[in-house]
């Protein structure tokens, strides 16, 4: 297939709070957007509420100055969804998460834009391959994973499929980083990354529920003040390797004899530790980090924490928890 040099035009599909979101972005960004909808009158009221969003994000301070004018430049409601990918470089579909339903605006997307379009799903487990079925021409279709709200999440997933073209993904990785977002290359399995590992921590939560150790809100305040207060700097294996993981290993022992198999170490963990590999104080863990980085880490962490913390206590309570 052949691809833009350069994407100008975009187009998404499915304006709603995670659709609008993207177009913000795209359009902020200078990218002319085309919005599509299941008609033109909601794609105009999905366009008018996206500005007026955008001067509330302005006002707060959230967005730079000027933002909203220039989304409002860049956003542009069409009367179908055709015609809003009828000349468009780059396609965000972000319809609802339901198979047929995706499957079925994939095959109208396809049919009517370009031969060049890159098409990119936001679907949040459906796997790229799957939905891929569906699209003409699936080289050019790969996952683009956004996590809400759009704006203001830094990271994105990029899942490509069984045939999607490596351009198509090195050139939605340059998208995604022109956007001042952190794209991750992740392999096509349902759920992929984020949502595998946030539905795992959520699935474990309600069995702490279900089994009377905590209540929800007591859950949360637990984890938002404790490893997941980390987690908004640090993803999970810097976090291991800076602890130990001859710490995680013997934990995961306690655990195992407490809750079954299904707390057993990983075997990857395991071998890790076997190897005398056991994070920051041995050199070498899960991540390969210089050892002469060590204290700059160290004070990189303590310094980021206090920080967070700082800030929080600016924030203060969320309204209603």
């Amino acid at each position: 297939m052949t691809i833009k040099d350069t994407i100008s035009t975009a187009a998404v599909v499915g304006s709603g709070y995670m659709g609008g979101g993207i177009a913000q972005v795209l359009a902020l960004h200078g990218y002319k957007v085309m919005l599509g909808d299941v008609d033109g009158e909601t794609a105009e009221g999905a366009r008018v509420r996206l500005v007026q969003q955008a001067k509330g994000f302005e006002a707060q301070r959230l967005l730079p100055e000027g933002a909203a004018k220039t989304i409002e430049g860049n956003l542009v409601a069409a009367a179908s969804i055709e015609e809003a990918v009828a000349a468009a470089d780059y396609i965000a579909e972000a319809v609802p998460e339901k198979p047929d339903l995706k499957a079925a605006i994939l095959r109208r997307v396809s049919a009517a834009a370009p031969s060049h379009a890159i098409i990119g799903t936001n679907t949040s487990a459906i796997p790229i391959s799957e939905l891929a079925a569906s699209v003409t021409g699936p080289e050019r279709f790969l996952g683009v994973h956004w996590m809400n709200p759009a704006p203001f999440i830094p990271g994105v997933e990029l899942i490509p499929g069984e045939d999607t073209d490596p351009s198509v993904l090195a050139r939605a990785e340059e998208l995604i980083r022109s956007l001042g977002k952190t794209p991750a290359r992740v392999a096509d399995t349902p759920g992929f990354v984020a949502n595998r590992l946030q539905f795992a921590l959520y699935k474990e939560a309600a069995r702490i529920v279900e089994e009377g150790v905590a209540t929800p809100d007591q859950i949360d305040a637990v984890v938002s003040n404790t490893f997941g207060f980390r987690l908004a700097l640090f993803g999970p294996f810097a976090i291991g390797d800076m602890a130990g993981l001859d710490v995680y290993e013997s934990a995961y022992r306690t655990l195992e004899k407490a809750y079954g198999e299904r707390f057993a170490a990983p075997e990857a963990l395991a071998a890790t530790v076997r190897e005398g590999n056991i994070g920051l104080k041995s050199g070498h863990g899960f991540l390969d980090i210089d050892p002469a980085e060590k204290d700059a880490l160290l004070a990189y962490r303590d310094n980021a924490y206090a920080r967070l913390s700082q800030l929080r206590a600016e924030l203060g309570q969320a309204p209603g928890l």
